[in-house]
């Protein structure tokens, strides 16, 4: 990791390490970073926390749309925290493993599709079409849909933050074949 651990905790800081203990059982990975700046800890936290668990999306498609933006970022430690729960929510493996690997994945569902379809087209081109972004629409609804831009956006901060300050992996395989730790395989 690019930033020190912090050794001391200032009350302020503890006072946060605790509530996100309380939540997640443990303050780990991005939020060892966060801490950095308590106040933006708190913050980013509780956004994060309304993402995964409270959100007007099905608990699939939040897991789902996390693993688009981490995805996107070549964010790596996100996958690999992620992809076994929303394989155990019931995203198909293999479309997830398509994911993984840069191709189109080919999922089950008509939801799983469209947030893919809606995160991908916002992520890589900064627009949704009209098309796209009324399947979006007619799918999640109007809080369902304000909800997946929210995740979305909320997903890629946190996969800046993991791949800026290197927050390390877990000792598994990188995801991503185009990827290896934080320097990209070049191609022949």
């Amino acid at each position: 990791m690019r930033l020190p651990a912090l050794t001391e905790l200032s009350s302020r800081q503890q006072e946060i390490s605790d509530r996100i203990t309380a939540r997640r059982g443990g303050t780990r990975g991005p939020f060892l970073v966060w801490l950095h700046s308590p106040e933006l800890c708190e913050r980013v936290e509780a956004l994060g926390a309304y993402c995964r668990f409270d959100s007007a999306l099905d608990p699939r498609i939040r897991e789902l749309s996390l693993l688009i933006a981490a995805r996107c970022f070549d964010a790596q430690y996100s996958w690999n925290a992620h992809v076994g729960k929303a394989a155990e929510l019931g995203v198909s493996r293999e479309a997830l493993t398509e994911l993984a690997e840069g191709k189109e994945p080919r999922f089950g569902r008509p939801d799983e599709q469209i947030a893919y379809s809606f995160g991908t087209e916002i992520l890589r081109d900064h627009f949704v079409s009209d098309e796209t972004f009324a399947a979006a629409l007619g799918e999640f609804g109007e809080a369902g849909l304000v909800d997946l831009i929210g995740s979305l956006g909320n997903h890629s901060m946190l996969a800046m933050l993991l791949n800026a300050c290197q927050v390390d992996l877990q000792p598994v395989e990188p995801p991503f074949p185009d990827v290896r730790g934080y320097a990209k395989v070049v191609a022949p």
